[in-house]
Order: structure tokens, then C-alpha cells, then sequence
């Protein structure tokens, strides 16, 4: 009787035997899929099975028969191409913010959408030794809810914490809740970083989305932009380094002709570059003066030199002099 009554699904149970067991390397037979039917307590005559084949087709699943010593049905193409599995794969596994725990989640998830043979080769992928991984699990959680006040125009409130050299959390301002009017999420330097209005600086601030606890969506609609001026997440990231604060200024720096990929990379094709002599250009772009900004420049030692405006060369002097102070 039981077998009878799985006849219903006999259809959703052929789909489940193709998107698992088959892809262009590995087909099935007639007699192999009937085999499968009847693990699962569904027995299937062949007439049955090509018609339900025909039905799959039509549904619009990619089907395919291919006449060897017999006729083999495979799946031949599906939502993902092997290739876009595997990048989607190295992401998860390249991702600081994503956890040991959350990162084999995401990966048999995402090897779901091939047959069980290139989900092998998905498990084979890219593995990064010793890789710093995220220890918040709730990052994920606290992304979606984030981009839900986002959606709503509305503030958000939460704790936020750094850890001890105990590794233990210490919540700042002594577990007092912030207040913010989000408008952005931005992933910068491997970590998700959540942008935020201030209304009393009047200015953009950044929090780590893995240090931030206990986040609420609150009644109170997000502090407009000044002017009601559109947020640009992608100008601002230009602007910004590895999301430290400071004060903008525009910067005109020379950089070595060899550098000119380095630059576009940085600040995009959009950058204003003029040749400065036969071996150097001159680069201005809108930057947020910060030590992280510093660092940067100093990665390319001789090859660069900020010009203008003469404060910001003053203060780079004084970083590098600090910096030497040390040693």
C-alpha cells in the first residue's frame, strides 16, 4: 500500500536521482534509475519513467539522452556552472568573517546545486591553512538585520565589544547601547564593516559588524544626510583605508609610471592622472588623511611623494619620524 501511494512522487523522486547522481561525466541508464526508484519503495515500468522524463523537459529541466551501448540520461545544464561553484566556494573559504562552523554550512549548501561527483570537487577546492577565521557565529544574523533597518529607514541600537588579551569580550562605554542611522555595509580589508551617519559629528562612522552585539531595530527613522545628499558606498571606499577615520582633504600625489595599475586599482578608471616627466605621474583624488592612509604610501617607499596640500606631506613626515622613534 505504501508502495502504491509513493507513485505521486515518483516524478519529484526521478528529479532528486538526476540532480544528485548525474552531470555530463556520469549518466544514468533506464535500469539504473529504476533501480534508484525502488531503493526509495517507488517501482517504475520504462514506459512510465520516459514519460515522466518528457514531463521534466518540458517543466524546463535540462534532460539530455545520449545513445552509447544503451540510452543514458544526464542533467546537462543546472542554475550554477561548475566554474561559479567554485568561485562562490573560494569566497567562503578565503572569508575572515565567515566561521570554520559557517564555512562548511555554506559550502554543502552550495555543492547541493550539482550532482554529488563536482560536489567532489567543490570539497577539493581552495584551502588556506591556518587561515584567521571570525569567532562571532552571529555576524550573519546581525548582517541581515542590518540590512533590514536599512530597508526600513529606520536606527538601529546595539553593544559593541573588543576582546582582552584573555580573549574574553569587553563591551565599551561599559555596556551602553549605541544609537546610529545606518546606511551602508561595505567589506573592506576582509572584514564586513557597518556605515553609519552621525549627527553629532555630522560625519560618517564605521563599526566592525562581528564586534557588534545584541543589535535592535528601533520606532526612531534614520538622521537624513546633509542636504539629503545620495549615499555612494563605492566613492566612499575609495576615499577611505581599511575603514580608519580621519579628515578628508584632496591629495595630489607622484607616483612612479609603474605604479599607474596600483592607483586605478585603488581609486578607479575615474582617477584624474597627468604626466609629471617621463617616468612619474601626478595622481588627485579625494582621500580620508588617516595612519592607515600613511601605511599605504609608505609600501611604495621612493616611488611615491604627496605634493599637495603641504599639511598632509607635514604629517607624513611626522608619522614616518614616530615610526622610526620606535626603532
Amino acid at each position: 500500500m505504501a508502495r502504491r501511494s509513493n507513485q505521486k512522487l515518483k516524478i519529484l523522486y526521478l528529479l532528486k536521482i538526476l540532480w544528485e547522481n548525474t552531470d555530463e561525466e556520469n549518466a544514468m541508464t533506464l535500469k539504473d534509475i529504476i533501480a534508484e526508484l525502488d531503493r526509495y519503495g517507488i517501482p517504475a515500468e520504462r514506459k512510465s519513467i520516459y514519460d515522466d522524463i518528457d514531463a521534466l523537459r518540458f517543466f524546463g529541466i535540462d534532460v539530455v539522452s545520449r545513445r552509447t551501448r544503451t540510452t543514458e540520461y544526464f542533467i546537462a545544464s543546472r542554475i550554477f556552472e561548475l566554474a561559479e561553484l567554485k568561485l562562490l566556494v573560494d569566497a567562503v573559504q578565503c572569508s575572515k568573517f565567515i566561521t570554520y562552523k559557517k564555512s562548511e554550512e555554506l559550502i554543502k549548501k552550495i555543492s547541493s546545486f550539482t550532482s554529488k561527483h563536482q560536489a567532489k570537487l567543490l570539497q577539493r577546492q581552495v584551502y588556506v591553512a591556518d587561515r584567521v577565521k571570525t569567532m562571532n557565529e552571529s555576524i550573519y544574523y546581525n548582517v541581515d538585520r542590518i540590512y533590514l533597518a536599512i530597508a526600513q529607514n529606520k536606527q538601529i541600537s546595539f553593544r559593541y565589544f573588543e576582546y582582552t588579551i584573555d580573549k574574553e569580550k569587553k563591551f565599551r562605554k561599559n555596556g551602553e547601547r549605541y544609537i546610529t542611522s545606518p546606511y551602508a555595509l561595505s567589506w573592506d580589508n576582509e572584514n564586513y564593516y557597518l556605515i553609519t551617519f552621525s549627527e553629532k559629528y555630522q560625519d560618517f562612522t564605521h563599526y566592525r559588524v562581528d564586534k557588534m552585539s545584541d543589535i535592535e531595530i528601533t520606532e526612531q527613522p534614520r538622521i537624513s544626510l546633509p542636504d539629503n545628499e545620495e549615499f555612494n558606498i563605492a566613492e566612499y571606499s575609495k576615499k577611505v583605508f581599511y575603514m580608519f577615520g580621519g579628515e578628508e582633504k584632496t591629495v595630489e600625489m607622484q607616483f612612479d609610471n609603474s605604479l599607474v595599475n596600483v592607483v586605478i586599482d585603488r581609486f578607479g578608471q575615474d582617477v584624474y592622472l597627468e604626466k609629471a616627466d617621463e617616468s612619474s605621474f601626478i595622481m588627485r583624488a579625494e582621500v580620508v588623511v588617516s595612519p592607515t592612509f600613511f601605511s599605504w604610501v609608505f609600501q611604495f617607499g621612493d616611488k611615491v611623494k604627496i605634493i599637495n596640500p603641504k599639511e598632509v606631506a607635514q604629517k607624513y613626515k611626522e608619522y614616518l619620524t614616530e615610526t622610526l622613534s620606535r626603532y
